[in-house]
């Protein structure tokens, strides 16, 4: 198999070690594989996956976590070559969703080797995809703010972070946006939007695990009120399973729509990465638009059960799904 590997060296789990790219070769090529690397070099990300997509490999390999995924997704989605994800991030949501082995390299390539090549949808908002979620509000600004401390592990700079997000949960202000789908109209003061490529899974531990990635669905999340003791008391709900019903969230399910805000741009957080967007913010979903390498079974997080990994029983099925909000068709 004839692969073009993108490392991203800055990710999480490669912080501090030396010759990241020498070891993930060797387990390449240990099984096989002839694997064609761009180097960490000083170019963009978008380059160097460019000049992946240029050598014609049967896969692209990208190693890093959420946002270098989201890098290659914008790059892949809509041309059928195939992406496959070394979880190599501190995160690593795709990856969860996908099966793959998030500890062990060398499990992870092993994963790609014995894996199947699928076709999932993907999210996109005025042109830019995301394959997870995309966030607007409180999030996407506390996101900004962690940007300040990465790759820090020194005590006082967490604790400069803590301090920047509890005064950002305290003083952040409510959103007035428009929502407009299936022609109808509705009004938001929101501080925290969440719309997710698919829909997120209930069930202990299964912290933004989605139930599906291919069922053809935007669902959006609306906060009304976000203090900082509702906040960690959803943060605990979701940590436990049962969050869904929480006081002042809403739901709403579609395949496509509009968010209008009397802003000049709306800050947007697509799988980590932030963007300022320009409104009105179009969201569709397209679907099977992304070719993805997924491992020969997909076991569900916390689940002994395994389903194959070809066709709509590829992925394990949601659970405790509500029904769509009524409220944005009334």
């Amino acid at each position: 198999m004839r692969v073009a590997v993108v490392l991203n060296t800055s990710a999480g789990s490669l912080l501090g070690v030396d010759d990241a790219e020498a070891a993930i070769a060797e387990a390449f090529a240990v099984r096989g594989f002839d694997a064609t690397f761009e180097p960490d070099d000083g170019r963009e990300l978008n380059d160097r996956m460019d000049a992946a997509v240029a050598h014609g490999a049967d896969a692209v390999v990208v190693g890093g976590g959420d946002g270098t995924i989201a890098c290659a997704v914008q790059r892949l989605a809509g041309t059928g070559v195939a992406l496959a994800v070394l979880p190599l991030g501190t995160a690593n949501l795709f990856a969860r969703d996908l099966g793959m082995p998030l500890d062990d390299i060398g499990a992870a390539v092993e994963a790609i080797a014995g894996g199947n090549a699928r076709d999932i949808d993907v999210g996109e908002v005025n042109g830019h995809v995301f394959v997870c979620n995309s966030v607007l509000g409180l999030a996407s600004r506390l996101a900004k703010r962690r940007e300040r401390f990465r790759g820090s592990f020194r005590v006082r700079d967490w604790w400069a972070f803590l301090v920047s997000a509890w005064r950002g949960l305290v003083r952040y202000p409510a959103m007035r946006l428009e929502l407009e789908a299936n022609g109808r109209k509705r009004v938001l003061r929101t501080r925290a939007l969440t719309v997710v490529d698919g829909d997120y899974e209930e069930g202990f531990g299964r912290m933004f695990s989605r139930s599906a990635l291919d069922d053809g669905r935007l669902v959006l999340y609306v906060a009304a009120s976000l203090t900082p003791w509702r906040a960690v008391v959803l943060g605990v709900r979701m940590a436990f399973g049962r969050w869904r019903d929480a006081a002042d969230l809403e739901r709403f399910e579609a395949d496509a729509f509009t968010i209008r805000s009397r802003r000049k741009s709306v800050r947007v957080m697509n799988d980590g990465e932030i963007l300022l967007l320009a409104p009105p913010l179009a969201y569709r979903i397209r679907r099977g638009a992304l070719r993805v390498i997924v491992p020969p079974r997909l076991e569900a997080p916390g689940d002994a059960t395994t389903a194959p990994a070809s066709g709509d029983a590829a992925l394990p099925a949601a659970t405790g799904r509500a029904p769509a909000n009524a409220g944005l068709a009334a």
